[in-house]
């Protein structure tokens, strides 16, 4: 048997296709000296049936049961069944242009072309932590250039995937390497955070954290419940934009926090998804983490790339466990290898490239913080136009929080039932806490937001 090319070109001379195919079966050892061999196999033998081919009774999974949709990605699942033309998404936690589509940067796709164009780039596996230059300028993106943690050398950071799997590889590392497996999280927090670390083998407790009184932040509460804390426990903190209240502390009550830790021997792990994207500013938003770096102390911080540079799809991300000496970060490093060697082997390369490309490059670097302040622009503008609108239309109530919140997320502090009439009459979508995403408003929509808001409000006690 020989291999079947494709038919040479009409001159004779074989065609480019054909030289790669031949090159290719050269490379992969198909040929003549295999011919007899291959010739012998029948092309088509019988399968003998298994003992258990006829068994023809229920499936080993007939009793598993039908999961429910995800309370935030099911929202987007109700809303593309919606035949309305009128229809608003305002769950999904991503960024839309004002025309309502998603937006990929102009200098991501420029260091995308300087990716595809340099020949010398292939496609082996990183190493298990992954990029070196992204790692070290990750950890300078959040803990500050001029950083002494830095400069020591006390930071292990690895690429993991995007915030969720930083989050569940420094999850896991805590399991393994550290005394207390207790996680106190804020009420409320992303929904995603207490699957992550159940799943992990943490046990998840709560603290006080949002004031539906106030809408804002119960921060009384929030010290007594950190305060009855075990010594030892990890505590949570969102580093900036909390997701889904909007609510931060502010740089006096973020003191106070770091104070209660600190003397409680508390371990803080900061989710850092949305820096850059909440105030407009890199520094802004990594005040908080900062403050507990620069006092000498450990923690950890899970970083994401999917907001503030629009890398969603490419789940970019890095975890950053700050030491107290250089040999103890080199050894937890040895260790954070071992967590994530069976569970991904090592990530992956594409969306990494994309960021060190960026942060490389002064010019680049620069056009990236002059996008990513337009992005925080754009929904600080609309949280203004949703007040302004409220207010126009006399809807009871106090509204002030809308532009005081911070971020992506507005906690509206509509309830349930408001919010499942304003999907029925107006067709708008959003997580039955009430957690809109201001990035999924624009101009032309903000009016029929106002409308159903003002419509539930009034209507529906």
């Amino acid at each position: 048997m020989r291999t079947q090319f494709p038919p040479s070109s009409a001159h004779g001379s074989p065609s480019p296709t054909d030289r790669r195919l031949s090159a290719l079966v050269r490379h992969l050892g198909v040929g003549d000296h295999s011919a007899s061999s291959m010739e012998s196999q029948d092309p088509n033998p019988a399968i003998s049936p298994s003992a258990t081919a006829a068994f023809s009774g229920d499936s080993v999974f007939a009793n598993i049961v039908q999961a429910p949709e995800d309370p935030i990605l099911g929202v987007t699942v109700a809303y593309n069944k919606d035949p309305s033309p009128v229809k608003l998404n305002l769950g999904v936690g991503a960024y839309r242009t004002e025309e309502g589509k998603p937006l990929v940067l102009n200098v991501v796709r420029r260091a995308e072309q300087l990716i595809i164009n340099d020949q010398s780039r292939v496609k082996e596996y990183l190493p298990i932590t992954g990029m070196a230059d992204f790692n070290k300028l990750s950890a300078k993106l959040i803990f500050g250039t001029d950083s002494p943690a830095i400069q020591e050398n006390r930071i292990a950071t690895v690429q993991c995937l995007s915030g969720t799997g930083s989050l569940r590889v420094g999850a896991e590392f805590l399991v393994k390497h550290y005394h207390n497996r207790t996680i106190y999280i804020p009420q409320p927090t992303w929904g995603n955070h207490p699957k992550v670390f159940t799943m992990a083998g943490l046990s998840v407790k709560s603290y006080r954290y949002y004031d539906p009184a106030t809408r804002g932040l119960n921060f009384q509460g929030l010290l007594e419940d950190l305060g009855s804390a075990p010594s030892g426990a990890i505590v949570l903190l969102h580093a900036c934009a909390h997701n889904p209240t909007g609510v931060d502390p502010t740089t006096e009550q973020w003191e106070h926090i770091r104070q209660l830790v600190r003397s409680k021997g508390l371990l803080p792990f900061f989710d850092s998804a949305y820096q850059g994207f909440a105030s407009g500013s890199l520094d802004t938003d990594a005040q908080s983490v900062r403050m507990f770096v620069a006092d000498g102390g450990e923690c950890l911080a899970a970083q994401s790339y999917a907001k503030n540079m629009g890398l969603y799809g490419e789940r970019v991300g890095a975890l950053s466990i700050v030491c107290r000496t250089a040999d103890v970060a080199t050894r937890v490093e040895s260790q954070l290898k071992l967590v994530i060697r069976p569970m991904y082997s090592n990530p992956p390369i594409h969306g990494a490239s994309i960021v060190a490309t960026i942060f490389k490059d002064r010019d680049m670097y620069t056009e990236w913080t002059i996008e990513l302040k337009a992005m925080a622009d754009r929904i600080i503008s609309m949280r203004q136009q949703l007040f302004d609108a409220l207010r126009a239309r006399g809807t009871p109530g106090d509204w002030s929080h809308i532009v005081k919140q911070i971020g992506m997320f507005t906690f509206t502090g509509l309830n349930t039932e408001q919010v499942a009439s304003m999907t029925k009459e107006y067709h708008i979508y959003m997580t039955s806490d009430g957690r809109i995403s201001m990035a999924g408003l624009s101009s032309r929509t903000v009016p029929h937001l106002a409308d159903a808001i003002h419509a539930a409000v009034t209507r529906v006690a």
